[in-house]
């Protein structure tokens, strides 16, 4: 346990995992019932299942691999608390003995950009499920990419303040409206899984890198599902 503080603490100094009794203490509105009854069982294994049926409920088609590598591979889930921001934290031993770190956010508290939020309702009803019912995003800790990103931290493509070069090599114009579209999933190297909420039916994603070409017409769930699995993995 000391050595996985440590290791947080690189990261966020303020970072703090709860206790059961900790958690039992919280009120509705700083961590969901749902949430709290997930900790009340002491038995890890229990409250991995647990965890993992409310991913099945909502997201079980869309994310069928990264449930079944977690099923495999998780090890513990805790509740961590960083400046009064409540999260779940997964350890994950990868198929190398790796111990890896993952947030999971807190659905109840995610917040959106105000472009984000004129558009949220355009967003996919499988891509909203996932923030508003399981997580506030769910990636690698010390990077935070390689996930789903927080709602707050989603990247909002038509940024002025951004700036994409590999427009200008592009010999097609653009397939998608810079100004609808938003990169909900991150490699932590400048590359996205975005959704241009004017053409997302059945879930219709586009790669987009400020660097290489873009790849439209993908479906936003293969490639989300497949990436995480890679980061597991590396």
């Amino acid at each position: 346990m000391e050595q996985k503080i440590i290791y947080l603490k690189k990261y966020n100094e303020n970072i703090r995992i709860l206790t059961n009794d900790e958690i039992g203490r919280l009120g509705d509105n700083e961590l969901s019932m749902e949430w709290r009854t997930l900790f009340v069982d002491a038995n890890i294994k229990r409250k991995i299942d647990s965890v993992l049926d409310m991913w099945k409920k909502h997201v079980g088609f869309e994310l069928r691999n990264t449930i079944s590598y977690l099923n495999e591979h998780l090890i513990n889930i805790e509740i961590i608390d960083i400046d009064g921001t409540y999260s779940i934290l997964y350890s994950i031993r990868n198929s190398n003995g790796d111990i890896l770190y993952y947030e999971g956010g807190n659905p109840q508290k995610g917040k959106k950009n105000l472009e984000l939020e004129k558009l949220w309702n355009e967003v996919p009803d499988s891509i909203r499920s996932f923030y508003e019912n399981v997580h506030d995003g769910f990636y690698y800790y010390a990077s935070e990419s390689m996930g789903l990103i927080p709602l707050e931290s989603v990247t909002f493509l038509g940024d002025e303040d951004l700036e994409w070069s590999i427009i200008d090599d592009l010999e097609e114009p653009l397939k998608i409206n810079l100004n609808s579209s938003f990169g909900f999933f991150t490699n932590g190297m400048g590359s996205y899984v975005a959704i241009d909420c004017t053409n997302s039916v059945n879930n219709n994603a586009t790669f987009w890198s400020a660097k290489l070409k873009p790849k439209y017409n993908i479906n936003f769930w293969s490639y989300v599902d497949e990436w995480i699995v890679m980061g597991f993995e590396s």
